[in-house]
């Protein structure tokens, strides 16, 4: 378990890292871009949305694969966010336990009472901030998530635990917290799909992988990942989502978009894949 000292980080607020690189990095441009992408979502769900995947790339490639599912969702004020760990720094399932998260011109408070419940019922969630320190993929979704829930609280969590069983167990802990709340709890995953190869071979095979999830089958989903070599890098914060949803009863999949960079740049020959996925 790795905590970070309060002179390392100032009162456990998580300031940005790639503010001004994957999105824009002042208040009034930030919030013009991102109501843009939330423009082309359609109508919002009547459904509650247990769980909602999204990209994390710079937003010209996939803000509008993130705005198109972010606005279509129907998010709990409560959020449980998921994320892969590209670091390779600190736990395999790291919490960022208290404080708030910073973006230009919005900061979302952390949780820290159901972090600390979510601790408890599972221990093998580490207190970690070492994880999330220089880890892009949830502070790219919090730009959307304060224009669609402004009163939105969150517990970060990095997930680079490869065993799905763990997986499962760990799910089953925090399924069981969840269902004691008097209030909702929402699930956001971050992950692009396929990386760095043709466009057609892209959608092939990240169409694979999205069958799982839509079938709501976390186990195939990493069986088909690892069989297909399918470099979907958020697969473990998705199958560890997905096996929470499916414990809080969730029953129906919708893929609500998908693009690659190659309909951006031109190129597509080497292109990564986005996919965003409303789960209820």
């Amino acid at each position: 378990m790795s905590v970070a000292s309060s002179s390392s980080v100032s009162s456990m607020i998580r300031q940005p890292v790639v503010a001004g690189r994957f999105y824009p990095g002042d208040p009034a441009g930030l919030r013009r871009e991102v109501a843009g992408y939330l423009a082309q979502a359609a109508p919002r769900s009547e459904k509650p949305t247990l769980l909602a995947m999204v990209p994390h790339a710079g937003y010209v490639f996939s803000g509008l694969v993130a705005g198109r599912t972010l606005g279509a969702a129907r998010l709990a004020d409560r959020l449980l966010l998921l994320g892969p760990n590209h670091t390779g720094q600190g736990a395999r399932l790291a919490v960022w336990p208290e404080g708030a998260w910073l973006v230009p011109g919005c900061e979302v408070p952390v949780d820290a009472g159901l972090a600390g419940e979510l601790m408890a019922a599972a221990p093998r969630l580490a207190s970690d901030v070492a994880a999330h320190m220089g880890e892009h993929s949830l502070e790219v979704e919090l730009p959307f998530l304060c224009a669609v829930n402004p009163g939105a609280r969150i517990v970060p969590i990095c997930v680079a635990e490869p065993d799905p069983g763990v997986l499962r167990e760990v799910a089953g802990a925090i399924v069981a917290v969840l269902r004691e709340l008097s209030h909702p709890v929402s699930i956001v995953v971050s992950s692009d799909m396929s990386h760095y190869i043709s466009h057609t071979a892209a959608k092939k095979r990240d169409s694979m992988a999205l069958s799982r999830v839509l079938a709501l089958d976390p186990e195939g989903l990493c069986a088909v990942v690892r069989s297909e070599g399918i470099t979907m890098c958020g697969v473990l914060p998705m199958a560890l989502g997905l096996f929470v949803a499916i414990g809080l009863g969730a029953r129906d999949a919708l893929l609500a978009a998908y693009a690659t960079s190659g309909e951006v740049t031109g190129d597509m020959e080497q292109v990564v894949g986005y996919a965003g996925v409303l789960v209820s």
